[in-house]
């Protein structure tokens, strides 16, 4: 579920000062591979984020994954009613912009960790705060919300 915590904490890079090269990509044209957390999908709703605009600016070139769960989690508060339900659906489209990829786990912010923690992914943009810890202490940065509607990369 969504969480309007931050994903950013003393640690964080400054948004100007990010670089792509701060990601160590694994393909091998460098560039990193982020996965997409529900909280990220829906933050151009619930926070008026330019979601990819603002990883565009963060990151120069990168390629997207969102875990099947994500996937099915954004599906199941969309069935819903008021503006979560709108957000999710809004995030259901982005999903689509991404490649969904397939964990052992089935909910959506284990799939997160285990893609993260096996190096599947370069970073996790979340919003969703306990996620991020979880993310950080896997070793893996986390991109989330700075401030009103500018995105960051906290290291762990």
């Amino acid at each position: 579920m969504a969480d309007d915590a931050r994903a950013d904490g003393p640690e964080s890079t400054a948004a100007g000062d990010a670089r792509a090269e701060d990601l160590a990509g694994d393909e091998s044209d460098g560039v990193p591979v982020v996965a997409l957390d529900a909280s990220a999908l829906m933050a151009p709703v619930e926070a008026g984020l330019r979601l990819f605009e603002e990883l565009d600016r963060l990151l120069g070139g990168y390629e997207t994954v969102v875990p099947a769960p994500v996937v099915a989690e954004l599906a199941d508060l969309q069935s819903g009613n008021g503006a979560e339900a709108t957000a999710a659906s809004v995030g259901a489209d982005l999903a689509e912009r991404a490649e969904t990829v397939e964990t052992d786990e089935s909910y959506a912010d284990d799939a997160l960790v285990a893609l993260a923690a096996a190096g599947r992914v370069d970073a996790v943009v979340t919003n969703d705060r306990p996620l991020a810890n979880r993310v950080l202490a896997a070793d893996a940065p986390v991109i989330g919300l700075r401030g009103r509607n500018t995105l960051a990369i906290t290291e762990p």
